[in-house]
């Protein structure tokens, strides 16, 4: 890579706050049973979050909807342009995972750092090295469980206005992604939210 683009690839980690976590792991800060839920929308995430909340385990909801929620109260638009989007989505779950509580044995993610990567990487902002070095700095528990889209409970809101073959596109994408960055998937079941409680609980406890 030429010098120039080591520099514009250096801006874009600084202006992200990316490549400070490694300072946090020499403190002993930063765990890895953080662990994500990713896919498509409405497949179940929050409801699944939710229920894991309800048991007891601290839980970090997703960046994006909270983004969407703020705006609108705010009478703007429910999303700002994509690169702006993924932008500040991405420095909303650098400062989540930052404020995550360390002393808890697990915490769950709805969407996490990688997705944000992967909206920049799409939009050609954002380098695969770059992504790469990201994971590092901000490492989650190496099993990821994707929820597969899933019409018979999907629907839209104010702030999910997205078609079913968004969810599709998006949950094919996210598997992708994780994949290439060297995660394990974990596909959850489209069954009840409880049985998906059991589920999650029980792989992690042999993992």
């Amino acid at each position: 890579m030429s010098e120039r683009g080591d520099e514009s690839d250096r801006r874009i980690s600084s202006s992200f706050g990316c490549g400070s976590g490694q300072r946090a792991r020499k403190a002993g800060v930063l765990s890895n049973r953080r662990v994500i839920f990713t896919g498509g929308p409405g497949a179940g995430k929050t409801t699944l979050l939710d229920a894991l909340a309800g048991h007891g385990y601290a839980c970090v909801h997703d960046s994006a909807r909270a983004i969407i929620q703020d705006r609108l109260r705010r009478g703007l638009s429910a999303r700002p342009d994509p690169a702006e989007f993924a932008t500040v989505t991405l420095r909303m779950d650098i400062e989540r995972y930052r404020q995550a509580p360390t002393e808890a044995d697990l915490v769950f993610f709805d969407r996490a750092i990688p997705d944000a990567l992967c909206m920049l990487n799409d939009l050609g902002l954002l380098s695969m090295a770059e992504a790469g070095q990201s994971v590092l700095d901000f490492p989650y528990f190496r099993q990821v469980f994707v929820a597969p889209a899933w019409e018979e409970i999907y629907t839209t809101d104010n702030e999910r206005d997205q078609r079913f073959a968004e969810s599709v596109r998006v949950y094919r994408r996210a598997s992708e992604w994780y994949g290439a960055l060297g995660f394990e998937l974990i596909e959850l079941p489209r069954v009840s939210v409880e049985h998906r409680c059991e589920f999650v609980l029980q792989r992690l406890r042999v993992s």
